[in-house]
């Protein structure tokens, strides 16, 4: 076992990524497609970013929130689709053990910066609606940005764990991940030593560092419902139930896609499921989150309308 350690280390060739597809028919309408989403996806979470940075009217909490989701969207997909697009282009499989280690980790990372983000967002609406009078006493520009640097905190500690526990594995000579990713429980499959302290890490970081946050993102939306039907007027209600509709609807879909996908390639049992679902959570919500705020939210789309009546004035 020593041996293969050092092997592991020293000259351990890497994996295979299978990706979506093996039919070569099909690549170049993977690389025009996943191009496309990528491009879609950089463009409107970098629009979203200059936007709130540029109009003074966006410079809330709320807003400072979505901008550090935006960038940790173009972060996700960025630790993802490109060598997803080099891979097809070259017609290469091949990811070295050091490259999907840190693709591994990145995407842990920014996987958990976005879960966290989501419920300090959660918090943000609640203080808004539940305690109005207190919000700008309690979301002060210090505390949010303490907010989303624990968000960060948390996401590097939970992935530094993971990222040593694989470190110690060594490897045999099944080397494919059914993934156009490295996933870590992907990974762990394909390890020879034993993966039971592994896989108890995975299970019990899923319930601190996932569970606390949708709780908390449970228990922001039951009170602010609570305190939405105890208001008597109409108009009241409609902009409470505007201000955090668009929040909802990315939290639905990240975790909608993440857990619906996966309980049913789990179902299935299909390795063409779980690379399926990889792209539902790790390329889909982050492409769409942009569309979401703009089109649903109505203050982002006045200061769309600003931005680019700006921009067409300069040019």
């Amino acid at each position: 076992m020593n041996n293969m350690e050092k092997r592991n280390q020293t000259t351990f060739p890497g994996f295979l990524l299978l990706g979506l597809t093996e039919d070569p028919k099909l690549q170049p309408v993977f690389v025009s497609l996943f191009f496309s989403i990528y491009l879609i996806t950089i463009l409107g979470n970098l629009l979203i970013i200059l936007i709130s940075i540029s109009d003074a009217h966006l410079h809330t909490p709320m807003y400072l929130f979505l901008s550090n989701l935006s960038l940790n969207d173009i972060c996700l997909s960025t630790s993802t689709i490109p060598k997803m697009l080099v891979n097809i282009k070259e017609n290469s499989q091949s990811i070295t053990y050091k490259g999907c280690l840190t693709q591994m980790s990145f995407v842990l990372i920014f996987c958990g910066m976005e879960n966290c983000l989501l419920a300090v967002m959660a918090y943000d609406r609640y203080i808004a609606i539940c305690h109005p009078l207190r919000y700008t006493v309690i979301m002060e520009p210090c505390f949010c940005v303490l907010l989303i640097l624990l968000s960060l905190l948390i996401s590097v500690v939970d992935t530094l764990m993971h990222s040593l526990m694989v470190l110690r594995l060594s490897f045999c000579t099944h080397l494919e991940i059914s993934n156009f990713i490295c996933e870590l429980p992907q990974i762990l499959k394909l390890a020879c030593s034993d993966t039971l302290i592994d896989n108890i890490l995975i299970y019990l970081s899923a319930c601190i560092f996932t569970g606390i946050p949708i709780s908390g993102i449970v228990f922001s939306y039951v009170h602010i419902i609570s305190s939405i039907l105890r208001m008597s007027s109409l108009e009241g209600k409609h902009k409470a139930f505007t201000t955090c509709g668009s929040h909802l609807s990315v939290v639905s879909l990240f975790y909608g896609t993440a857990f619906g996908v996966y309980i049913t390639s789990i179902i299935m049992d299909s390795s063409r499921n779980t690379a399926v679902a990889s792209v539902m959570y790790s390329v889909v919500p982050q492409m769409l989150n942009p569309f979401i705020y703009s089109l649903r939210n109505r203050d982002m789309k006045e200061a769309m309308g600003k931005f680019f009546s700006r921009m067409a004035s300069f040019l």
